[in-house]
């Protein structure tokens, strides 16, 4: 304990560690060169560990993908999974023949439940620049009693999520994006239904936070029964409750404290992961989190005898066409599509 309200300041690696009711948090950042006709990178790929390329050589990825990075088709069972694109484009299909683009700002709710394949691939669709890409993917367990939901995915377009603004004496600006949980009288929109974050009562919290240069910000205190976390990815100098922080570390709260946070002369930016515990046995094995062995067993029978209902595309890193444009087609049929 560094003082009352703080612990734990950790550096951060490519996973990111974090409290239940989480799992564990990724922070993708790939600087892609631009693409080719079948939206790969338009270079050789000569040095890279095709189908397992993890290694960030020339500033970018190409993960499990061989053409196209990105995370081909993949089972899960047990959680779920949120991911924030902050810049890019990530195409989405599954064995529910569900499938979606989605890009600057949007953030996917998908609730793996019984279980589903399904793919993200990272299209660079533009061929005469480079292809940025930032995400977090956060996992998110789900209580025993929703393990075997039935999957299901919802959009929350950047355009429905709210953002709040917040002044310091010296007029300097914190703006907070509430993906999950309330700031002040300003609430997230719903998250998937079956999710441990649609009980307000669990208290989940997922903020990105942008702090001005020389802006200053009290994170409110909430109930003692959550775990929260703060993660500084970028930035220069940061002060919490008067201990500096490195930045790309982070730290655990004292949640029913107010903290003080300073930062420094540059603009920095920071995650806030928050919830009350679910307070289960937790086995994990791969892509399955389940409450046992026993489970995880199960759910690798179930995936060799069902496949979790196949794999309807002709693709198994399947993308979508370079002028898609964001859109989410649902398993029951319905479509949405943003500009």
């Amino acid at each position: 304990m560094y003082n009352r309200v703080i612990s734990n300041i950790r550096p951060l690696g490519f996973n990111w560690q974090t409290s239940d009711p989480f799992l564990f948090c990724v922070h993708h950042l790939d600087h892609y060169p631009a693409g080719n006709e079948g939206m790969g990178p338009d270079t050789s790929l000569e040095g890279r560990n095709i189908g397992q390329d993890f290694t960030p050589k020339d500033g970018w990825r190409m993960y499990h993908g061989e053409s196209i990075p990105g995370f081909p088709a993949h089972p899960h069972r047990g959680f779920e999974t949120v991911t924030v694109v902050l810049e890019g484009n990530v195409d989405h299909s599954d064995s529910h023949g569900a499938s979606g683009r989605y890009s600057n700002g949007d953030v996917q709710w998908m609730t793996a439940g019984a279980g589903l394949q399904h793919s993200e691939m990272f299209p660079l669709t533009n061929r005469s620049g480079n292809n940025r890409l930032e995400l977090f993917q956060i996992w998110l367990n789900l209580p025993r009693k929703n393990k075997f939901v039935e999957p299901h995915y919802k959009m929350l377009w950047s355009e429905s999520i709210p953002k709040v603004s917040i002044s310091d004496n010296n007029g300097n600006k914190t703006v907070i994006t509430i993906i999950a949980g309330k700031v002040g009288e300003t609430s997230a929109p719903g998250p998937a239904p079956d999710s441990w974050a649609a009980n307000p009562d669990n208290k989940v919290s997922i903020w990105l936070i942008k702090m001005e240069a020389g802006a200053k910000w009290t994170i409110p205190a909430d109930i003692p029964e959550v775990n929260r976390s703060l993660y500084f990815y970028k930035g220069g100098v940061l002060s919490v409750s008067g201990v500096e922080i490195p930045e790309y570390h982070s730290l655990n709260l004292l949640p029913e404290e107010p903290v003080v946070v300073q930062n420094g002369q540059e603009e920095s930016l920071l995650l806030l992961l928050q919830g009350r515990p679910i307070g289960e046995p937790v086995v994990q094995h791969g892509p399955f989190v389940m409450n046992s062995n026993e489970e995880i067993f199960k759910a690798f029978e179930d995936y060799r005898n069902t496949r979790f209902g196949g794999w309807p595309w002709p693709r198994h890193d399947m993308v979508h066409p370079k002028d898609a444009g964001r859109f989410a087609k649902y398993s029951d049929g319905k479509i949405e599509t943003r500009q």
